[in-house]
């Protein structure tokens, strides 16, 4: 391809709405460009790699025995409320009437209708397990969509489905997608740790991850290097930093602390320690209120305390419903002489520990030496706090370390979440019927190629892996001297591969070597003054930066064995 020809551009400037280095390269280089908040044009440059990662996807779905269909972009209302997600999902289904009145969405994801299809055609034994996966556009309605198309709201995924008939069928299935999942990011030249997950508004119970780690990247990792423990902040376990105080017991007191709210404003007034001191934050589920009691070192995790509370939706009380309802005040609320006006669920961390400070429950006002058991009772108690700096594996005792990344691909095994509200079932050998055992395999396929440049970038732009990138390589000429060789070089090699780009526009060499970097091209082809001296072209890798002399009668074969072995 000649770029002169090309539909390209590129910029020098940062652009101003871009935070992640990602989005920024993105925009420069010219592969993606903004329509409207969340929506993004891929240019031929960007297309080019997008269209690579969905090969590689493809590819691999492919030898892992799955079968490729397409589902349509608009789903009737009817199957979701029928899941139940019409009411549950939230406000990021997007939810509109045709003309006819009938209500329908944009598809955020397709369970409710690749269901619906099973229900019809999975109907005996004999015609499972059975894996379907589709590329196909999504659209979520992210009240702030962020990094380019890290988080769009449309965006284009990979998302495959299994039907089983027992957990065998299952584990095996959900083994594969596993590991081909691993030989996706592989070859897309991600970093990926799998780690153990929440299923989140898809639902089921086994949910594994697939994060790439990035400094920039929105989502927290717990990982222990000792022993490869590892799993999203959300569902990671720990050891407590603290473990049980040995101390006595101390008479409950109360103390005046005028204007003092917060946890970090009270450990400094009394000089202690955070852990030494109690939160309680009250929270209103579909059975009432309750009051969540852990250490001020900790961070209540919400899908922790919904799981262990068993309720379908938790929310923060408001400071209103604290006052009016439960005559407790903001600031100052805590779990002493308030056992008759709440249930309270408390983080097993408190339990091990000794003489608390507390909210008193009435304006400028705390206990101290607060002691659980004694001056108040717990409803529940358990894991309910996110992983902290400090705190211990779980398996094997070593320190944790939390880190960032992007999630690019999810497991999850549903179980028969879907298919007993929406009438999928078989026939079994012995004639009985029962329903189809499920699972759901997704790779955001559009996120991915902003996932290798956080990984695989430096000062002068994208670096990108040979398999995806855009072009393998460049011919770029230096001077009036050598264009003709260069086109004559050109035209020679792209009888034997259509990944060679020449730059023929008439601007300086700088520029060209400038917007190579920055696009991030593998290998230059540099047509220059060792050519005129010595009759040698130079073959530049973007990677490292590694110079080799080649001559003219070599060139062809050099370059193929560069871009097939790098």
């Amino acid at each position: 391809m000649r770029l002169s020809h090309y539909l390209f551009f590129t910029s020098k400037q940062v652009p101003a709405e871009a935070e992640l280095i990602s989005h920024q390269l993105m925009l420069r280089a010219g592969l993606i460009k903004q329509v409207a908040s969340g929506l993004y044009s891929f240019l031929p440059l960007g297309y080019r790699i997008l269209d690579k990662v969905v090969s590689i996807v493809r590819e691999e779905m492919d030898k892992a025995g799955a079968q490729q269909l397409l589902l349509p972009f608009v789903q009737p209302a009817d199957l979701w409320k029928k899941s139940g997600r019409w009411d549950e999902y939230g406000e990021e289904l997007l939810r509109f009437q045709d003309r006819k009145g009938s209500w329908f969405v944009l598809s955020p994801t397709h369970e409710e209708l690749i269901t619906d299809l099973a229900a019809e055609i999975l109907t005996s034994y004999k015609k499972l397990p059975v894996t379907v996966y589709q590329i196909q556009i999504k659209f979520r309605d992210e009240i702030r969509p962020r990094g380019g198309v890290i988080r769009a709201r449309e965006f284009l995924m990979k998302d495959a489905y299994s039907f089983c008939e027992d957990e065998e069928q299952m584990k095996d299935i959900y083994e594969r997608m596993r590991s081909a999942y691993e030989r996706v990011f592989s070859r897309c030249g991600l970093d990926c740790k799998v780690v153990e997950a929440e299923s989140g508004p898809i639902g089921g119970d086994i949910s594994h991850e697939f994060i790439a780690l990035s400094p920039a990247g929105e989502d927290k990792v717990v990982e222990c290097n000792s022993c490869g423990y590892s799993a999203k902040l959300e569902r990671a376990t720990s050891i407590p930093s603290q473990q049980v105080d040995k101390e006595d017991e101390k008479q409950l007191e109360e103390i005046e602390t005028p204007g003092v709210k917060s946890i970090e404003s009270l450990s400094s007034f009394l000089a202690l320690p955070m852990r030494k001191l109690l939160k309680t934050i009250i929270y209103q589920t579909e059975k009432g209120y309750v009051g969540v009691v852990l250490r001020g070192d900790y961070d209540i995790n919400e899908e922790k305390l919904k799981k262990l509370l068993k309720a379908k939706e938790i929310h923060l009380a408001s400071e209103e419903e604290v006052r009016e309802e439960l005559g407790m005040e903001v600031g100052f609320v805590g779990p002493v002489e308030a056992n008759n006006k709440l249930l309270f669920v408390v983080d097993e961390t408190v339990m091990q520990g000794k003489n608390f400070v507390a909210g008193a429950n009435k304006k400028d006002t705390h206990f101290v030496n607060v002691n659980p058991g004694r001056d108040f009772s717990p409803y529940l108690v358990g894991d309910i706090r996110f992983v902290s700096e400090g705190d211990k594996c779980p398996l094997c005792g070593s320190l944790l370390q939390v880190k960032r990344g992007l999630e690019v691909g999810h497991l999850f095994n549903l179980g028969y979440r879907y298919s007993s509200k929406l009438g999928a079932s078989f026939l079994d050998k012995m004639g009985n019927k029962r329903p189809i055992l499920m699972g759901c395999y997704g790779i955001g396929v559009s996120r991915i190629p902003a996932a290798i440049v956080e990984q695989n970038h430096d000062d002068e732009g994208i670096i990108w892996p040979m398999e995806v990138a855009p072009f393998k390589a460049v011919i770029i000429p230096t001077s009036n001297e050598t264009f003709n060789f260069s086109q004559q070089l050109y035209l020679k090699l792209r009888d034997v591969s259509e990944e060679i780009l020449w730059d023929d526009r008439d601007i300086s060499a700088g520029v060209k070597f400038k917007d190579s970097d920055l696009i991030g091209i593998p290998l230059k082809i540099i047509v220059g003054n060792t050519f005129l001296k010595e009759g040698k072209i130079e073959i530049k890798k973007r990677k490292d930066g590694q110079l080799i002399k080649v001559s003219k009668e070599k060139i062809v074969g050099k370059l193929m064995e560069l871009m097939q072995y790098g």
